[in-house]
């Protein structure tokens, strides 16, 4: 009897659980299989910094995202240089993603033939141009690989450069930005580019050369933190650095372009300028606005009450008549001013206050 009730209890233990697989969502079950896939070994190797060049699953090693525009003479040449690299690099397991961003030649016939005799040469073709940070942002969310690069369809990024960039992600690295240290570019781009840069590394604080380089290499993590629009792609070195990652640069080679022309003109550096004045705002001083506006205001303020003093004083001294200067009315504007930016610095405080239950950090390791 001993035996038989023994022998129900262990029936009774392997027996699943039929509220789990009521309750059991397609989505829990496929999160399920994709941590049971995980390879062990690999995944403790990388987390010691040796990334392992495998393929899990369908998912490839590394991702190629090449934004374009009219760039039909480019693209077969360039075709060719990375099958000379890639295969090397990754044991052949990569992908590359060409963003067609509204090209109006034969741009898209091309890499239609492409794809057609190599399937990891993916594409996406907008309806119409929406600029290069649209191009990344949909190619950086299209990316499958464990590390992603960026570079131009023009033929002046070199893919030989891409494993001097991989190996420096493998030291530990999370963006390594390319510097075009011997430019091949007429002097109304790289002089303008030049003082652009510096400025960048100035008001951003990290140094680096050349912000602009479209030849890049990330780590997964990065592309799926940062957020790109309008023309933010000039400054991920930049994002990258704020949301705290770490951020290096190689010089690289760059070559004269063969085909066709460049599609950005001068107009970039003053939307550049603009844009780096929004980067700094909404990743310095988006959680603590008092801080901008209310030193900004406070320094108004001073200035305001400093004039309105000295002219007090010499009015009471017999010296002046308020009525016949119009620095008194400079002196109360600046006041009204200052006042006016601590209170926007005060109301965005309350803005930020009430909205703490949604704010997000990154985090970059967590030991339990």
């Amino acid at each position: 009897m001993e035996h038989q009730h023994h022998r129900r209890r262990h029936r009774h233990r392997n027996k699943p659980d039929s509220r789990h697989e009521r309750h059991s969502s397609p989505a829990l079950q496929k999160l399920e299989q994709e941590i049971d896939s995980i390879d062990k070994p690999n995944l403790h190797a990388e987390r010691h910094g040796h990334p392992q060049r495998k393929q899990h699953g369908s998912k490839p090693f590394m991702s190629i995202v090449i934004p374009l525009l009219n760039e039909e003479e480019s693209l077969k040449p360039l075709y060719h240089a990375l099958e000379e690299v890639l295969p090397g690099m990754s044991d052949g397991h990569y992908e590359v993603i060409f963003i067609d961003d509204g090209s109006t030649d034969t741009s898209f016939s091309v890499i239609r033939d492409i794809h057609e005799s190599n399937r990891k040469y993916k594409a996406i073709r907008f309806r119409r141009n929406c600029g290069k940070s649209a191009a990344l942002a949909v190619g950086f969310a299209a990316a499958q690989g464990r590390f992603v690069f960026t570079m131009d369809a023009d033929l002046q990024d070199d893919p030989k450069e891409l494993p001097v960039m991989l190996e420096m992600l493998e030291q530990g690295y999370d963006l390594v930005s390319g510097w075009k240290k011997k430019r091949h570019d007429p002097w109304h781009k790289t002089i303008p580019s030049r003082f652009f840069n510096f400025v960048t590394s100035r008001m951003s604080g990290i140094k680096l050369h050349d912000f602009n380089c479209g030849l890049k290499a990330y780590r997964k993590e990065v592309v799926k933190t940062l957020q790109v629009y309008g023309e933010m792609h000039r400054y991920l070195p930049a994002l990258a650095h704020w949301e705290g990652f770490r951020v290096t640069e190689v010089p690289v080679l760059h070559h004269p372009r063969k085909y066709g022309y460049s599609k950005f003109g001068f107009s970039r550096f003053f939307k550049g300028f603009l844009d780096l004045l929004t980067v700094m705002f909404t990743t310095r001083y988006v959680k603590r606005p008092l801080h901008l506006f209310g030193t900004v205001g406070s320094i108004m303020v001073l200035i305001g009450l400093a004039i309105n003093i000295y002219l007090t004083v010499e009015w009471a001294m017999g010296l002046t008549f308020l009525s016949q200067r119009p620095l008194a009315l400079f002196g109360i504007a600046m006041i009204i001013v200052g006042v006016q930016l601590i209170s926007m610095g005060l109301i965005g405080e309350l803005v930020v206050k009430n909205s703490l239950e949604t704010t997000t950090y990154g985090i970059r390791e967590k030991l339990d």
